[in-house]
């Protein structure tokens, strides 16, 4: 007869038999206690209290059906309802062939017939369903994410390809699932409240894949993938989870986006389906009036466009097809306004598909890692053009160069701007670096490191888009920059609304008291540019002086 005190961990497995008769717990008994530890019961109710004080400890029950207080069919009920006791196969212990049927529909995952005259047979059956039980939870346990129950994302895309093989010839579609601004939701209200969004939109997905057949997985942070037989119903997904969110969150309308691929055919490759509806599901961003987006043929050339610049990328910086523009800067505290500096702005003179807007390269290459490269072009032919008008005019013209959210998680960015700066014979003083508003609010103790790491270096540290995150006053009061860049957004209106002139004003007042300078970005009108020098306003940038342009045409502006 041989033992089930499993090689892997060394120990016994607990058993609990619950039946009213001391006989039966008796024969029992003997018959397992040198393979298992025995804990008996008289009857369920008394059998619950003991699961419970064991908490996970039993291994397996054996459950007669005919007992008092409780008898095996009210805890079979019990048992199925209750997610922790659910986890415990039950041998159900019986000598009427009726009652086997009934067992296995309630939850059972085995009978033992009485009486107990094949010992062997016995003990085959319970170390059978105890390997099968755990073996299910340790495959449960790798599979599915632990926070929302959904499948992981390697499980999720076997389970799909066994679901095509089920419904070969049934159109599917794919669905992804997202919250818009989901860590600006983490940073203002905590990891845990943010863990918990993301189980009540787990739930809602779990039932409605239960019901439309289907898979569901948490693909990453707040990332979700469904995959289902294409049935239309998505609207339907949408609402639930909006509804589950209500309590939670007073925006869940505006802060769920959904992207549907419709088509999505065995054969095909899922990964670029799941692509698929991620673009589609992204292309809402801030578009709040939307709520759910389709792939479709307009997707699907912005696709082959994105596609198509990745591909180029390397080829356009070897060619120097990109170029480095300039917008000036002027301060307007004097009597007249005197250029102070300007900062550097990428164009892709792309030989096939000519000027390609900036808006339309720089987010792509930020999603996929791949901005760093246009960076660092930007930066070293940034510092060579400072000290290439120092030379040829003898005045410094400090320039600005934007830093993405990625390379500013890079530790050693100080000492790669020093290395690129003194290799074009360049003061870090005479080089800006501008940081996002939603970069601080992203990773706020890492960008504080980094951000402290390059003043002390030397280098001036402007925060870019104040104003479209959501850093709170108090942030600012932490945050380690030297000049708060206003944006457009707040300049556009402050001429003709004067919730938008006190809203700046406001703003200025506590630059003042931070001690840092303001740049207002976006001025095209005299009025704008009368308005911020009489609320004190210290730079100002925009069309009201000039667009970007090239080195050459931008020597005008320091000549006079």
């Amino acid at each position: 007869m041989s033992s089930f005190v499993d090689y892997r961990l060394g120990v016994k497995r607990k058993l609990l038999i619950v039946d009213d008769e001391e006989i039966n717990r008796m024969l029992l008994t003997n018959i397992l206690e040198k393979e298992y530890d025995i804990l008996t019961a008289n009857n369920g109710q008394e059998a619950l209290k003991i699961v419970r004080k064991e908490k996970g400890r039993i291994s397996l029950i054996l459950l007669d059906l005919l007992m008092p207080v409780m008898d095996g069919y009210a805890f079979l009920e019990k048992v199925e309802s209750d997610t922790v006791l659910k986890g415990i196969p039950v041998i159900v212990l019986t000598s009427e062939r009726g009652a086997e049927v009934q067992s296995l529909t309630m939850g059972a995952a085995d009978f033992i017939p009485k009486p107990y005259d094949a010992p062997e047979a016995i003990l085959a059956r319970i170390g059978r369903i105890i390997r099968l039980y755990e073996d299910t939870n340790i495959i449960g346990a790798t599979q599915n994410d632990e926070l929302t129950g959904l499948f992981n994302r390697e499980y999720f895309i076997e389970y799909a390809m066994l679901f095509d093989q089920y419904y070969p010839d049934e159109a599917k579609e794919v669905i992804a699932i997202n919250v818009n601004r989901f860590h600006v939701l983490n940073a203002m209200q905590g990891r845990e409240f943010g863990d918990q969004v993301l189980s009540v939109i787990g739930k809602s997905i779990k039932e409605y894949v239960n019901e439309s057949r289907g898979v569901a997985c948490r693909y990453s942070a707040d990332q979700f993938y469904v995959y289902v037989k294409s049935e239309g119903h998505e609207e339907k997904l949408m609402l639930s989870i909006c509804d589950a969110l209500k309590p939670l969150l007073d925006d869940a309308d505006t802060r769920i986006r959904m992207g549907v691929f419709v088509g999505a055919v065995e054969g095909e490759d899922l990964a670029k389906s799941l692509d698929h509806a991620l673009l589609a599901c992204n292309g809402i961003n801030d578009k709040y009036n939307r709520k759910i987006a389709y792939y479709n043929d307009k997707l699907q050339e912005k696709e082959h466009f994105d596609e198509m610049l990745i591909h180029d990328l390397d080829k356009a910086l070897a060619e120097k097809q990109f170029k480095v523009f300039y917008q000036p800067k002027y301060a307007i505290q004097g009597d007249e306004p005197v250029l102070s500096s300007a900062e550097a702005l990428v164009r892709w003179e792309h030989p096939e598909l000519g000027m390609i807007s900036p808006g339309k390269f720089i987010p792509l290459f930020e999603q996929n890692g791949m901005i760093g490269k246009v960076d660092r072009f930007v930066w070293k032919e940034s510092a060579r053009q400072i000290a290439e008008w120092k030379e040829k005019f003898g005045v410094t013209i400090p320039l600005s160069v934007n830093v993405s959210r990625v390379d500013v998680l890079n530790e050693g960015l100080a000492s790669e701007m020093l290395e690129i700066v003194h290799a074009a014979g360049v003061e870090p003083k005479e080089y800006y670096l501008e940081l996002t508003e939603s970069a601080y609010v992203d990773n706020q103790s890492n960008i504080v490191t980094v951000a402290e790491k390059l003043r002390e270096a030397g280098f001036c540290i402007e925060m870019d888009d104040f104003g479209t995150g959501y850093s709170s006053l108090n942030m600012l009061t932490s945050l380690p920059f030297d000049v708060l860049k206003l944006d457009m957004i707040f300049v556009r209106n402050v001429h003709r609304d004067s919730k938008a002139y006190r809203l700046v004003e406001f703003i200025l007042d506590v630059a003042r008291f931070l001690g840092v300078t303001v740049i207002a970005e976006g001025v095209e009108y005299r009025e704008q540019y009368e308005l911020l020098k009489k609320l004190g306003c210290d730079v100002i940038q925009g069309y009201y002086f000039s667009k970007p342009v090239c080195a050459a045409e931008f020597e005008r502006f320091i000549t006079g």
